[in-house]
């Protein structure tokens, strides 16, 4: 049966082409939203569904943006919404399989409102096979796009809208870098600011590369703008995104500047906390060590990825760098930067792990001293060449393993957390507790979250807390008044 063509659009992904690393210069670009599509929303409300890591969330915040600047209206009630877009992550299985359970359970808001508009972007539509399972079981769903193309949207509603076709278009390359793309951001105390797209590393397990593309750096006067802005704004903190920070630069053809550049210009924003996420230890050059030893608003917390604490493993997992070379790199920092936390992600049961390998990863753990850690269970991603591997680690091996990181991480955790105790300590207050609206929550420099007892007025600023207890997740304390 001839598959067909839904509209002028139709474009699906391939991995194989999405593997594909051109040499050819990446062109910046400006947005620019026609006149003629600034009135395209008024009187209809949008709702975005967010699935994944921070990247899907920064992303959310763009389509936000363009949406309010068409028009729309942002409602949390999807009974009310006249666009709902699932903005999906492909990391996992699970993942995947709560965005298909979503998607079934909104088919009765189609039914009932046939102008209804459902999209489907992010990382998941970066694969051919979950766009065929779209076109073929989801017949409900109106608009599919990927990664790459965000700042389309505009059009994709506007032909929606005007011709009632089906459109689907995922570019299975990246294109340009585009600037200047309006952002709703979630609150107004801290916020995300992407440095890099894409990723080139390839870890074996991995499906990001085929669905965020190629790395490619902004320009540094732009996210130095940006921070600049956000600053004037009044918001006391950002987070530098990327895949790999760390790789921030390699890109650039006519000059040489990276990471540790960058970190040093922002040194100079005013602006009270920088962050980032998330680093490779084999692009943590000496540069940037030396650039966070100096303080300032580069805070004291690094996520440092390590998966395996077995270099053989390791080699598996096509990280490129040894159990040595983390752990020299884990010295220096802990060296340049007094009272560095440090936190990491973990893999237990990738193909071939033998119970020594593991026993590998628990030693590293108690050598580093991690202050937290995201663990996992491995799971073959189709379309990575770990999937082509046996996964020959019974499944209650795993999670006897993970069981037994747990424990490790969580003592971790708690031991980072005792040594708060009758410290008074720098936190930016974010509001009141998820469970107590009596207290007060924010973190430390080091991402610590802290409950605490103080003034509403301590919302949105940087307020000193006396730490008074130490609990396995979070610290409690009360506000200091000086």
């Amino acid at each position: 049966m001839a598959e067909k063509d839904y509209s002028k659009y139709f474009k699906k992904p391939n991995l194989k082409e999405a593997a594909k690393r051109g040499k050819e210069r990446v062109k910046v670009i400006n947005f620019d939203l026609p006149e003629t599509m600034e009135k395209i929303g008024k009187g209809k409300k949008f709702l975005i569904d967010t699935f994944g890591c921070q990247m899907n969330v920064h992303d959310t915040e763009v389509m936000s943006g363009i949406l309010q600047n068409m028009g729309f209206n942002h409602t949390k009630n999807e009974e009310e919404a006249d666009i709902i877009i699932l903005n999906t992550c492909a990391i996992r299985e699970n993942a995947e399989n709560k965005v298909f359970g979503k998607i079934g359970a909104l088919k009765h808001l189609k039914r009932e409102n046939p102008d209804l508009i459902l999209g489907v972007c992010g990382c998941m539509s970066q694969e051919e096979k979950i766009v065929n399972t779209l076109l073929e079981k989801y017949q409900h769903v109106d608009l599919i796009f990927g990664t790459h193309n965000i700042h389309r949207l505009p059009e994709y509603l506007r032909d929606a809208y005007l011709n009632k076709e089906r459109i689907v278009e995922v570019w299975s390359q990246e294109g340009d870098i585009v600037e200047h793309m309006p952002k709703r951001r979630e609150g107004s105390v801290k916020a995300w600011v992407n440095i890099t797209y894409g990723c080139d590393e390839f870890c074996t397990y991995c499906i990001v590369p085929f669905t965020r593309g190629k790395e490619r750096s902004r320009l540094p006067k732009d996210i130095i703008n940006e921070v600049r802005e956000l600053a004037e704004l009044g918001y006391k903190e950002v987070t530098l995104l990327g895949q790999n920070v760390n790789s921030y630069g390699k890109d650039f053809k006519d000059e040489k500047y990276g990471f540790g550049d960058l970190l040093n210009d922002l040194n100079k924003v005013d602006i009270p906390r920088v962050r980032f996420t998330t680093s490779h230890p084999k692009d943590f050059d000496d540069k940037s060590v030396a650039a966070l030893g100096k303080g300032g608003n580069l805070v004291e917390h690094i996520h440092l990825p390590v998966q395996s604490g077995n270099t053989d493993v390791l080699k598996r997992m096509n990280r490129k760098y040894t159990r040595e070379d983390y752990l020299e790199l884990v010295r220096k920092l802990k060296e340049t930067i007094p009272n560095v936390s440090l936190t990491t992600d973990i893999i237990v049961g990738f193909p071939n792990e033998t119970d020594e390998q593991f026993e590998d990863t628990l030693s590293l753990v108690k050598e580093v001293g991690y202050e937290g850690a995201f663990t996992f269970i491995y799971s073959p991603r189709e379309g990575t060449p770990a999937a082509k591997m046996k996964d020959n680690v019974p499944m209650e091996v795993k999670k006897e393993r993970l069981q037994r990181l747990n424990k490790l991480v969580n003592e971790g955790y708690r031991k980072g957390h005792e040594q708060y105790k009758g410290q008074v300590v720098e936190v930016l207050c974010e509001g009141t507790s998820k469970n107590d609206d009596s207290i007060l929550a924010g973190y430390t420099r080091t991402n610590k979250l802290v409950n605490f007892t103080g003034d509403t007025a301590a919302i949105g600023n940087l307020v000193k807390v006396k730490v008074t207890e130490a609990r396995t997740w979070h610290l409690l304390g009360e506000q200091v008044y000086e």
